[in-house]
C-alpha cells in the first residue's frame, strides 16, 4: 500500500470495477500519457478535441482541467472549441463551452 492519494477512476469506480481503474491508472495514464513522442500539452489538447467531437461532455471537466495543469490557456481552450464548433458541430461544441464556463468560472 502506497501513501498516495486514490486516483479520480479509484475514487469513482475502484470498489465497483477495479480492472477498469488499473487500466486507466497504469495503461492509460501510466504509460500512453507518459510517451515522449508527443508533449502532454498536446495530448492535452487531443483529447479535450476527441471529446468534444464525440460528445463525451462529462468527461471534459477532469480534462480540460488537465490541459490547464498541461499548460495550455483557458483563451486557447475557448479558441480550440470555438473552431471545433464548424467540424464536430454547433451543438455539441454549445454543450463543451458550457462544461467550460463551469470549469473556468464557476469552480
Amino acid at each position: 500500500m502506497t501513501d498516495e492519494q486514490p486516483s479520480g477512476a479509484e475514487k469513482a469506480f475502484g470498489d465497483f470495477a477495479p480492472a477498469l481503474v488499473d487500466l486507466t491508472d497504469e495503461v492509460l495514464f501510466g504509460q500512453v500519457w507518459e510517451r515522449p513522442e508527443l508533449a502532454k500539452r498536446d495530448r492535452s489538447l487531443i483529447t479535450v478535441a476527441s471529446l468534444l467531437t464525440s460528445g463525451s461532455t462529462e468527461q471534459l471537466v477532469f480534462h480540460l482541467a488537465r490541459a490547464k495543469e498541461n499548460g495550455v490557456t483557458e483563451a486557447e481552450l475557448i479558441e480550440a472549441i470555438t473552431h471545433l464548433a464548424f467540424y464536430a458541430g454547433w451543438p455539441k461544441a454549445m454543450s463543451a463551452m458550457a462544461v467550460a464556463k463551469h470549469v473556468f468560472r464557476d469552480q
